[in-house]
């Protein structure tokens, strides 16, 4: 470890014998598929959601487009992109669609993932806990800007590309090549180029399409508590981080004030509709708060310290997905969320970047804060004037802005009390046994969402799964569409006629699933998915002013992307569950992990759908499936 301050606390995390952004000049450019695939992908996916007349049409429409317009949208994209070498097609695009949405970003937009908690039962005491977090937080920025964070790979053949002689030798390899120095031992460096925008960054609203704004400058700390805003500087002149010590005596003279909460708290406008929040932060800003409000975006980040300890699972959830509403800052690229009981979380703003750049942050922050603590439960805070260093932020409202904030909080009162949220976990078995029995941990998991939507409102509906793309250069994540002709044909034996099947067919019927699960899955990686593509063709045809093609005006095409079953999973010994809001309103929002021996399911939804029931349905299938692969007769 380098760069010891005085207090003994490191600077840094670690210090990577190969500069962290040593292979992001050298990735792999993110493909644009051939037209013609695209089109037999985005028909295998539509075709298990239409019957045989829908079809029909839906296909000519799409053969007609690749012969026509689309045809001359793929050139120009092609050539567009010849032209952007040092992007991908979907960046552009991509930011434009989460900065364009108007709807607000909790629910809609922002995640959550929950950390373990520390395995050192007295380091769950929240001032403990948030010291020591926001100190490694701090550490992982410091070493990231040093160049010095290990640069993500995925190693296919850790033995031989994971060792200190590989590093040692790439580390000489111009940046320009690097990555063909790591493919060669079978290791495949990610994309880093979001990681910036973890730190002092927000998201601003302005009328029809918000900016992202980052400030590398700013050295201070936004701390939410009860609803109201504190900052305090975490890293001194010399760009060394504040003893540990003085964060803890900081965040403990904030855990101990009790001035009450705002009659009118700021951080319901960070929950409002763009537009209507844009407007209200240009008063806001008119009406003298712009030192203040320079302070809130350019942080290093939002540590939000809630109250109460957290109940169960379903409590937790609400928490960290969203809270209530007046500690948060939904529009920083995070918060960090501690309550009462040590419990942490985090809630991110999803335009800046995916679940890979969180996941790395968690996963460095959850290591150091619990393998490398900064303080103890037996460390005194300093003796610093913390009144004099702990700024509370006060904001100027008129009754235009009372009236605003009123108005955000009664929405978001609402919408909140309309959000279910339920979890099981399904103990017969993991990763393990299906690997053992030689299927797709995943596929069977998706698997088990198509047998239960069909159990539950016998039918099969269009399902996401975001995969991401992050081997290639700026990738972001494209769409894995679980609902096949296959899962449909085996969810129909399961739920319909099992009695109709024997073991062995059911059997082989789930191995159809997984092979074809994992075919899917490798295509999406290797950027080779259709939505993205469609999407950026779309994008173009409306950027040119082009009358937007038959293609997409077609029902199946709007349907498809009404994404009713939204999953994603996360696998991470830091992470105990992740979760979303649904995005569409008769949708359901599923996180999911497959661990070695249970899998945990986590569904948000609102009340057009029954997300206990489906969770039960789930279940249901989960225990027939492995029955089958066991070799057991189901149970109708």
């Amino acid at each position: 470890r380098r760069g010891y301050s005085s207090a003994g606390a490191a600077e840094f995390l670690h210090r990577s014998i190969v500069p962290t952004m040593h292979y992001q000049k050298s990735l792999p450019r993110l493909p644009v598929p051939k037209l013609e695939d695209t089109i037999k992908r985005y028909l295998n996916a539509q075709k298990p959601l239409l019957n045989d007349d829908q079809f029909r049409k839906t296909e000519e429409l799409a053969h007609r487009f690749e012969k026509g317009i689309g045809r001359e949208l793929h050139e120009q994209l092609v050539a567009q992109d010849n032209q952007n070498k040092h992007t991908s097609y979907i960046t552009g695009p991509w930011f434009d669609m989460y900065l364009k949405a108007r709807e607000p970003v909790v629910l809609n937009f922002n995640a959550f993932m929950s950390f373990n908690p520390d395995p050192k039962p007295e380091y769950n005491d929240q001032l403990i806990r948030a010291t020591n977090m926001t100190v490694s937080a701090i550490r992982f920025m410091k070493t990231f800007r040093a160049g010095y964070l290990e640069p993500e790979v995925f190693h296919l053949n850790p033995e031989k590309s994971d060792t200190e002689i590989f590093k040692k030798i790439i580390r000489f390899v111009p940046s320009s090549v690097s990555w063909f120095g790591a493919y060669m031992v079978n290791a495949y460096p990610l994309d880093m180029s979001q990681y910036f925008r973890l730190f002092n960054s927000t998201r601003l609203p302005k009328l029809n399409k918000d900016e992202l704004y980052t400030d590398e400058k700013a050295k201070h700390l936004l701390v939410l508590r009860n609803g109201n805003f504190y900052v305090f500087d975490v890293i001194d002149r010399d760009g060394n981080m504040l003893k540990p010590s003085e964060i803890q005596a900081h965040l403990k003279y904030i855990l101990s004030d009790n001035s009450p909460a705002p009659a009118f708290p700021l951080g319901y406008l960070s929950s409002e509709n763009r537009d209507t929040w844009a407007l209200l932060r240009k008063n806001l800003l008119d009406s003298g708060n712009e030192e203040a409000f320079q302070k809130v975006d350019s942080a290093v980040f939002c540590l939000s310290l809630d109250d109460f300890p957290v109940k169960d699972f379903v409590h937790l959830s609400h928490t960290m997905l969203h809270g209530d509403g007046a500690n948060r800052w939904y529009d920083k690229s995070f918060n960090l969320i501690i309550t009462k009981d040590g419990t942490a979380g985090i809630n991110f703003e999803h335009s800046w970047g995916d679940g890979v750049a969180v996941l790395r942050f968690q996963n460095e922050v959850f290591k150091d804060s619990t393998k490398a603590p900064a303080i103890s439960p037996q460390s005194q805070p300093a003796s610093v004037d913390s009144s004099k260093a702990v700024q509370k932020l006060d904001f100027k409202l008129n009754d235009a802005l009372k009236a605003g904030i009123t108005k955000a909080k009664q929405k978001f009162d609402a919408t909140v009390e309309t959000l279910s949220l339920n979890l099981i976990q399904f103990h017969e078995g993991g990763k393990d046994l299906l690997k053992q029995k030689k299927v797709s941990p995943d596929g069977v998991a998706q698997l088990a969402f198509q047998m239960a939507f069909l159990r539950q409102y016998n039918q099969t509906v269009a399902t996401y799964e975001s995969c991401s793309t992050a081997a290639f250069k700026h990738g972001r994540t494209e769409t894995i569409r679980p609902a096949s002709i296959h899962t449909k044909k085996c969810s129909e034996a399961f739920v319909r006629e099992p009695s109709k099947h024997s073991t062995e067919e059911l059997r082989k019927l789930i191995e159809e699933c997984s092979k074809y699960h994992g075919r899917l899955t490798k295509e999406a990686a290797m950027g080779q998915g259709f939505d993205r593509h469609l999407f950026g063709l779309r994008y173009l045809a409306l950027s040119k002013g082009i009358a937007l093609p038959d293609f997409y005006q077609d029902q199946a095409y709007a349907r498809l992307n009404h994404n009713i079953i939204s999953t994603s999973t996360l696998l991470s010994p830091a992470v105990q569950l992740g979760g979303f809001g649904p995005v569409v309103p008769d949708g359901f929002g599923l996180g999911y992990q497959v661990h070695d021996d249970w899998i945990g399911c986590n569904v948000s939804s609102y009340p057009t759908r029954n997300g206990k029931e489906f969770l039960q349905c789930i279940y249901k299938s989960l225990e027939d499936i492995f029955n089958v692969l066991k070799g057991k007769k189901i149970s109708s």
